[in-house]
């Protein structure tokens, strides 16, 4: 696949979790969180935006919003997850994008914040409509979606890369 192509990515936070005394890490979904997560693959499906490829966190949280969404999806994609995603910074993100192959057109990144706000507004060099003022008023709620293209490899992906093309938040 050439690395001219346009790319795709989904930056995905995960739903409303309960803070229940477990580990950060192991925390589930709450009630609301477990209703959010379909409405946003609905959302994405409606879109009609299909990742190739789901980078998921290993948090309970994650791994629980991802299963729920992808089951409104056409297809589901091949999905890896990892544990860098966790607690990851903008950079540690950038990284982990920059080894995805570019056979992978587009691309489901699914975490947490602050790190999935801060990588949208970082990799958002332009954006259509009035997209990146409503990212960084809504904070990037629970089971927000941003939605981001460029042209090139993902080993270039480097702040100010991408176009903010689409954002949805349940309860924006």
């Amino acid at each position: 696949m050439s690395v001219d192509i346009p790319r795709r990515v989904v930056i995905f936070r995960h739903a409303m979790d309960d803070w229940l005394d477990v580990d950060d890490h192991e925390r589930p979904l709450a009630e609301r969180g477990r209703k959010d997560a379909p409405v946003a693959g609905r959302w994405l499906a409606g879109a009609g935006i299909a990742p190739d490829l789901a980078l998921c966190s290993t948090a309970v949280r994650c791994r629980e919003t991802w299963k729920l969404a992808v089951s409104e999806l056409p297809e589901r994609p091949r999905t890896v997850y990892d544990d860098r995603i966790y607690e990851a910074s903008v950079g540690e993100l950038i990284a982990v994008l920059n080894e995805v192959s570019d056979e992978v057109q587009d691309l489901g990144l699914i975490g947490h914040n602050p790190g999935m706000h801060a990588l949208a507004d970082a990799l958002a060099g332009e954006a259509e409509g009035d997209l990146l003022p409503r990212v960084n008023r809504s904070g990037f709620p629970t089971s927000a979606v941003a939605v981001l293209t460029f042209n090139g490899s993902w080993q270039a992906v480097e702040h100010g890369i991408g176009r903010l093309v689409a954002f949805w938040a349940p309860h924006a």
